[in-house]
């Protein structure tokens, strides 16, 4: 299996809304490479977008957790925790996403809300 093509169609899948075909995608590269950090990421963004909004928490977390350095990642979970009300768990992941990259506009605009 290529599991970067998989990964690809399951991105694309999930750009257009298609989250179980997605969802399928990345849980075929997961089997493959249970490591795989993008494939776990994109499985929480799902459930967000589905309303599982815990689970997507959850699985966000985990993904941070273990990789602390994934951008996309900890600014995903912080904009979730932003919404479920945990602002200040928010605010320290927007902070680390721009320790780890010092020019992400969307962190420093969403961080700014919270008065810097």
């Amino acid at each position: 299996m290529d599991v970067q093509a998989t990964f690809q169609r399951g991105f694309d899948f999930r750009c257009e809304g298609r989250y179980a075909e997605a969802r399928a995608e990345f849980q075929k590269v997961l089997s493959e490479d249970p490591a795989h950090a993008d494939s776990r990421w994109q499985l929480g963004l799902i459930q967000g977008f589905e309303g599982d909004f815990d689970g997507s928490l959850e699985t966000l977390t985990s993904v941070v957790g273990g990789h602390p350095n994934h951008v996309k990642a900890r600014y995903d979970l912080a904009m979730t925790q932003m919404m479920l009300g945990m602002l200040d768990e928010a605010a320290e992941n927007f902070r680390s996403v721009l320790r780890l990259d010092p020019s992400h506009e969307d962190a420093a605009k969403q961080l700014s809300y919270f008065g810097g």
